[in-house]
Protein backbone atom coordinates (compact mmCIF):
# COMPACT_ATOMS: atom_id res chain seq x y z
CA UNK A 1 0.00 0.00 0.00
CA UNK A 2 1.29 3.44 -0.92
CA UNK A 3 0.35 6.64 0.87
CA UNK A 4 0.42 10.22 -0.36
CA UNK A 5 2.65 12.46 1.78
CA UNK A 6 1.88 16.17 2.07
CA UNK A 7 3.33 18.97 4.16
CA UNK A 8 1.24 21.68 5.74
CA UNK A 9 2.22 25.30 5.05
CA UNK A 10 3.76 25.42 8.54
CA UNK A 11 5.87 22.34 7.83
CA UNK A 12 7.01 23.84 4.51
CA UNK A 13 8.05 27.00 6.39
CA UNK A 14 9.88 24.82 8.91
CA UNK A 15 11.93 23.27 6.09
CA UNK A 16 12.67 26.67 4.58
CA UNK A 17 13.79 28.01 7.98
CA UNK A 18 16.02 24.99 8.62
CA UNK A 19 17.56 25.34 5.17
CA UNK A 20 18.22 29.07 5.55
CA UNK A 21 19.71 28.64 9.01
CA UNK A 22 22.12 25.90 7.94
CA UNK A 23 23.07 27.75 4.74
CA UNK A 24 23.84 30.91 6.72
CA UNK A 25 25.64 29.40 9.71
CA UNK A 26 27.28 26.40 8.04
CA UNK A 27 27.13 26.23 4.25
CA UNK A 28 24.66 25.97 1.38
CA UNK A 29 26.13 22.56 0.53
CA UNK A 30 25.40 21.28 4.03
CA UNK A 31 21.91 22.81 3.87
CA UNK A 32 21.28 20.92 0.61
CA UNK A 33 22.45 17.67 2.20
CA UNK A 34 20.25 18.06 5.27
CA UNK A 35 17.22 19.02 3.18
CA UNK A 36 17.76 16.01 0.90
CA UNK A 37 17.96 13.67 3.89
CA UNK A 38 14.82 15.11 5.47
CA UNK A 39 12.95 14.76 2.18
CA UNK A 40 14.15 11.15 1.87
CA UNK A 41 12.77 10.51 5.35
CA UNK A 42 9.40 11.94 4.30
CA UNK A 43 9.41 9.72 1.21
CA UNK A 44 9.88 6.66 3.44
CA UNK A 45 6.50 7.48 4.96
CA UNK A 46 4.87 6.61 1.61
CA UNK A 47 5.25 2.92 2.37
CA UNK A 48 5.65 2.70 6.16
CA UNK A 49 3.76 5.55 7.85
CA UNK A 50 3.00 3.57 11.00
CA UNK A 51 6.66 3.10 11.83
CA UNK A 52 6.90 6.28 13.86
CA UNK A 53 6.25 6.49 17.56
CA UNK A 54 3.82 8.79 19.35
CA UNK A 55 5.59 11.95 20.59
CA UNK A 56 5.96 11.82 24.38
CA UNK A 57 4.79 15.43 24.67
CA UNK A 58 1.44 14.45 23.17
CA UNK A 59 1.14 11.02 24.76
CA UNK A 60 1.39 12.67 28.19
CA UNK A 61 -1.75 14.65 27.25
CA UNK A 62 -3.60 11.51 26.14
CA UNK A 63 -3.21 12.35 22.43
CA UNK A 64 -2.07 9.36 20.41
CA UNK A 65 -3.11 10.00 16.81
CA UNK A 66 0.12 11.81 15.89
CA UNK A 67 3.41 10.08 15.14
CA UNK A 68 6.98 11.22 14.81
CA UNK A 69 9.88 10.27 12.62
CA UNK A 70 13.27 11.07 14.07
CA UNK A 71 16.08 12.34 11.90
CA UNK A 72 18.45 13.63 14.55
CA UNK A 73 18.32 16.31 15.63
CA UNK A 74 15.11 16.85 13.63
CA UNK A 75 11.65 15.51 14.31
CA UNK A 76 8.86 15.19 11.78
CA UNK A 77 5.44 15.17 13.42
CA UNK A 78 2.69 13.72 11.27
CA UNK A 79 -0.71 12.07 11.23
CA UNK A 80 -2.07 9.32 8.99
CA UNK A 81 -5.53 9.87 7.49
CA UNK A 82 -6.62 6.83 5.41
CA UNK A 83 -4.16 6.91 2.44
CA UNK A 84 -2.75 10.34 3.32
CA UNK A 85 0.19 11.24 5.56
CA UNK A 86 0.09 14.87 6.67
CA UNK A 87 3.31 16.33 8.08
CA UNK A 88 2.55 19.16 10.50
CA UNK A 89 5.93 19.96 12.04
CA UNK A 90 9.57 19.64 11.01
CA UNK A 91 11.65 20.94 13.89
CA UNK A 92 14.94 20.66 15.67
CA UNK A 93 14.20 18.31 18.54
CA UNK A 94 16.28 20.45 20.89
CA UNK A 95 13.60 23.14 20.80
CA UNK A 96 10.83 23.43 23.36
CA UNK A 97 8.72 20.83 21.59
CA UNK A 98 5.93 20.87 24.19
CA UNK A 99 5.15 24.53 23.44
CA UNK A 100 5.60 24.12 19.70
CA UNK A 101 3.28 21.12 19.51
CA UNK A 102 0.67 22.74 21.74
CA UNK A 103 0.67 25.85 19.55
CA UNK A 104 0.86 24.10 16.19
CA UNK A 105 -1.34 21.05 16.69
CA UNK A 106 -3.68 22.04 19.49
CA UNK A 107 -4.02 25.75 18.76
CA UNK A 108 -3.02 26.77 22.29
Amino acid sequence: MTYEVVLTKDAERDLEDIYRYIAEYDSPVKADQVLDRILQATEALRTLPDRGSCPNELRSLGISEYRQLLFKPYRLIYRVHAQLVVIYVVADGRRDMQSLLMRRLLGS
